[in-house]
């Protein structure tokens, strides 16, 4: 049985943590093998500086913040080059502060990977389509304005047969009714080459530039899906066919933020003692969300409604692969 697509994660994604010098610092990523990021999120862990996005599509230098509506900045004071295995950031205190300390997540843009960034302008006609170069249908597009001030959109393929569920990284998601469906996305799923932009301002603007990043899953390296908690300190396990370095998640339908937990900030289990928010400025905190990652997927620890919220319509989550849990060779992973 083929278990993955890609034997070596770190050649498509690398979580780095590093510390801050104040002037011109080459972040070296700790994998075995070298990975050029051409997708980076960066995130100050100690305080309250917002979430720094850069893409070598954009442009180095180019940010966004998830955790605000804000337009593109362009700024020479942060992230300054995309290294053959890192990236190099100079004085801000957003990226680079002395002293102080940050958490990288950094994706290789590829067709192997699932990964890619889509540039398009917005013409503010229902219909518009924006090209992506996956080769397949994204289960996961997100959408910003680069020039305009608004939210994030972002279209989420269900696991189940139905609308997809429709959500925005500034406020609680949206309902997963047609209504918001059209407008964002003018009710048509993406295909292998391109995704469908509605006539609300926030995705089209006429001459506005977006930024669309997409996201397919791929055998053993990422999953996007959704479980539905038990509400007790048995929660359920999720199976994502490997063993984590990353996981995004949000309870659907509630006022909750998204929260993301990575091995290399949290080393050992259970992993809620190193939580951040990608919706909120807040740096490293125990965010009282405990899971246990395993070989093949991770495990709920904890009643917290905001990982295990027995509500029906679930939580979503993404998560990226530290290692399969079989390789090509029929190597298995470890548990940690």
């Amino acid at each position: 049985m083929a278990y993955t697509t890609i034997d070596d994660p770190e050649l498509y994604f690398q979580v780095k943590t590093y510390t801050g010098t104040g002037s011109s610092n080459a972040v070296t990523f700790d994998g075995e093998n070298d990975m050029q990021p051409d997708l980076v999120w960066i995130k100050e862990r100690g305080g309250t500086e917002g979430h720094q996005l850069f893409d070598a599509v954009r442009g180095q230098g180019k940010d966004l913040h998830t955790n605000s509506t804000d337009s593109e900045s362009d700024s020479t004071t942060r992230l300054t080059a995309f290294g053959s295995n890192g990236f190099t950031v100079v004085s801000d205190d957003s990226v680079n502060g002395s002293s102080k300390t940050y958490v990288a997540w950094c994706w290789k843009e590829s067709s192997t990977s699932g990964v890619d960034v889509a540039l398009y302008t917005g013409n503010a006609t229902a219909g518009h389509t924006a090209s992506h170069s996956l080769g397949v249908a994204p289960n996961v597009v997100i959408v910003k304005s680069r020039s305009v001030a608004d939210g994030w959109a972002i279209f989420w393929k269900r696991p189940e047969a139905g609308n997809p569920i429709i959500l925005g990284l500034d406020n609680a998601l949206a309902d997963r009714h047609s209504t918001r469906y059209s407008p964002f996305f003018n009710s048509t799923a993406p295909t292998s080459s391109v995704f469908t932009l509605g006539s609300d301002t926030q995705v089209n603007t006429d001459n506005s530039t977006n930024v669309g990043f997409c996201f397919a899953e791929k055998q053993g390296f990422s999953k996007f899906g959704k479980y539905v908690g038990n509400g007790n300190s048995n929660g359920p396990c999720v199976w994502t066919g490997f063993r984590p370095a990353f996981i995004m998640f949000k309870p659907i339908g509630e006022s909750s933020d998204w929260t993301i937990c990575d091995t290399k900030r949290n080393t050992h289990n259970p992993t809620a003692d190193s939580t951040i928010n990608a919706n909120l400025t807040t740096g490293d905190h125990d965010g009282g969300m405990d899971f246990d990652i395993l070989s093949n997927g991770f495990k709920v620890r904890n009643a917290n409604t905001d990982n295990n919220s027995s509500n029906s319509a679930g939580i979503v989550y993404m998560a990226f692969a530290e290692q399969p849990f079989v390789n090509s060779k029929g190597v298995p992973a470890n548990a940690r």
